[in-house]
């Protein structure tokens, strides 16, 4: 029988999300690729350290620890396969159970996240994670220098969410963009019992939520956090959307236009997902932090092909 991913919450992740790999890819940009994996080879039994999405790698594996496997991390990368040695190198040592990959040379890897049916995809490359946003797969861009996930939870995974473009479609911001905040709470009263649209990271909240109805014999346990710029009276859609897809989110922050890092660095999230980046910047300093290239806020853009290593 052929190996199969099903019924896996799966993960795909470029080389500088796991890894900190900005000054070797500061010699990719200064140099080339070739320059890139002659450092790389030169560091083959140098583990490297740890990335802003190294917390939550490791903790998602976690829930391995099972009767039965519950998550798949595979590298997806735009480094070269030379290269790709030092980055399983580098998991091995860290004791990551990852053993798939994708090595892509600088081509952009996004297409293979179909095969691998993958909940999730993390970059830092945004013209990867804008195509995979619009091929339906969840994906953030990355911040490398974002602050690294505290370690006072250790068997605790942690993921906070922002809402509108996020978990739920833009359309609530549609009608803030083009009337203001009372156009916005008008809105949100008017249609508080009609639950607002899937957005683009709901496929990821509803694997997350069966993961969680499965990790019982895993000796880790999951916690989420809805943290949106939403206050009273437009948080009653947020909940009753929330009661209506029969998800559970664990802590609800409705911030009414505070800003969101002080109360993420509280919560202690081992990724925060927003489509705003300001939110994104101003979260970075305090927690491991992503921006969801989606919505009215992140119009499209003509991409390069992107000159990163991973």
């Amino acid at each position: 029988m052929p190996a199969s991913l099903d019924n896996r919450l799966v993960v795909a992740i470029s080389s500088r999300a796991l890894f900190d790999f900005e000054q070797e890819n500061q010699v990719f940009e200064d140099s080339d690729d070739r320059a890139y994996m002659a450092l790389q080879m030169k560091l083959l039994d140098q583990p490297a350290a740890h990335g802003v999405a190294f917390s939550l790698v490791r903790k998602l594996l976690d829930f391995n620890r099972g009767a039965l496997p519950l998550v798949e991390v595979v590298i997806l990368s735009r480094n070269d396969p030379a290269s790709g040695l030092r980055v399983f190198r580098s998991a091995q040592h860290y004791g990551l159970g990852i053993e798939r990959g994708a090595f892509t040379r600088g081509a952009s890897p996004w297409r293979y996240l179909r095969p691998l049916g993958a909940h999730l995809f993390l970059s830092a490359n945004e013209a990867d994670v804008r195509q995979a946003l619009a091929a339906g797969v969840p994906a953030a861009r990355v911040l490398p220098q974002a602050a690294r996930a505290s370690a006072a939870h250790p068997t605790e995974l942690r993921i906070a969410f922002d809402g509108d473009a996020v978990l739920f479609s833009d359309e609530s911001e549609q009608v803030f963009q083009r009337g203001g905040l009372q156009a916005f709470q008008d809105h949100e009263v008017l249609q508080a019992q009609t639950p607002l649209a899937a957005g683009p990271f709901k496929p990821l909240l509803d694997a997350l939520h069966r993961l969680r109805a499965s990790a019982e014999d895993t000796g880790m346990t999951l916690r989420t956090a809805l943290v949106t710029a939403r206050g009273s009276p437009a948080h009653e859609r947020a909940i009753r959307t929330l009661m209506a897809w029969g998800v559970e989110i664990d802590e609800a922050f409705f911030l009414g236009g505070l800003t969101k890092g002080p109360f993420l660095r509280e919560f202690e999230p081992d990724f925060f997902f927003d489509d705003q980046t300001g939110h994104v910047e101003g979260a970075a300093p305090h927690v491991p932090s992503g921006h969801v290239a989606a919505g009215i806020a992140n119009p499209a853009v003509r991409q390069a092909a992107g000159t990163t290593a991973a």
